[in-house]
């Protein structure tokens, strides 16, 4: 059990002086956006360039949630309980009903498509939905190759009532993993072309501000900013070169993970929020760490 780099003594006390990989599942193409289910006990994730939205359990192990599924990338749930999906080949944001209907909640901007949504959160004391929009859906594997309409790659919101969406950001190379600070009153959001993550204020309508870099990620082996999750410390956990990157609130980077595949997200799980579901290229893993999760669900 090794599998980390300590920066910081802080690391400890956060993931732990080791880990262990648990491989839960393996012979996809490339996995992506993995979603804990905290009362049903599940975890939804998709191989993108398999078109395969798949979901996992201790007990039925690996089975198929939704085939195809227009390549989808990240998911969350709102605070209603229902799925949102990032969708790379439709270039769309879509909302599963109770009932397993498909809503689309954003695909156009100013009349023209989204480049391909990619990364989603929910802000829960409003229920504002905040994406990202890089590019990487128009290209071949992950995607459908076609021309971009949209001159930037932006950060958006889509209100809660009545589904009006708002560009809220527009200066990224290709923006891509984003979450809340505990209190909701900042947004981080990494840009995997300059691998470095950015920190806006959440202003009291939903909108951005400021956007400073907060801090960059550093180190050898294969791997740029993706995806993105906060920790019940404050502490954010960051895709990044040689596997999962750990900052401390104070942007300070206590070490890394370092994950047997490469990496392209991740997400808290299990009663205590204390297991880490890795989606790493060709497998699914599992490590456990010292500070607890966030929940995705409400």
């Amino acid at each position: 059990m090794t599998g980390v780099e300590i920066r910081d003594r802080r690391f400890t006390e956060v993931v732990g002086p080791s880990v262990g990989f648990e491989k839960l599942a393996t012979g996809f193409i490339f996995t992506e956006g993995p979603l804990w289910h905290g009362r049903d006990h599940y975890l939804l994730f998709s191989d993108m360039p398999g078109d395969h939205l798949r979901q996992w359990s201790a007990e039925g192990g690996v089975s198929t949630f939704r085939q195809p599924c227009n390549k989808s990338n990240g998911l969350t749930w709102d605070t209603r309980d229902r799925l949102l999906t990032c969708e790379h080949a439709s270039s769309r944001v879509t909302r599963t009903e109770p009932d397993g209907a498909i809503t689309v909640i954003a695909s156009h901007h100013d009349g023209k498509e989204l480049n391909s949504p990619n990364d989603i959160v929910v802000k829960h004391d409003d229920a504002g939905i905040y994406f990202t929009d890089p590019t990487y859906g128009r290209k071949p594997h992950f995607g459908v190759p076609r021309e971009q309409e949209l001159s930037f790659q932006g950060v958006y919101r889509i209100e809660p009532a009545g589904g009006k969406l708002t560009l809220l950001a527009d200066d990224f190379g290709q923006p891509n993993g984003l979450c809340f600070s505990l209190d909701e009153k900042r947004l981080y959001v990494n840009d995997t072309d300059r691998q470095h993550i950015r920190v806006f204020d959440v202003t009291a309508d939903g909108k951005l501000k400021g956007g400073q870099v907060w801090a960059e990620t550093k180190g050898a082996g294969a791997g740029a900013p993706d995806g993105m999750k906060i920790d019940s410390g404050g502490n954010i956990y960051c895709c990044g070169p040689g596997g999962i990157h750990v900052f401390a609130p104070d942007a300070t980077c206590l070490g890394v993970i370092q994950v047997p595949e490469y990496t392209a997200n991740f997400c808290f799980g299990d009663d205590d929020l204390r297991s880490l579901y890795i989606t790493a290229s060709t497998s699914l893993y599992r490590i456990r760490v010292h500070q607890p999760g966030t929940p995705q669900w409400r």
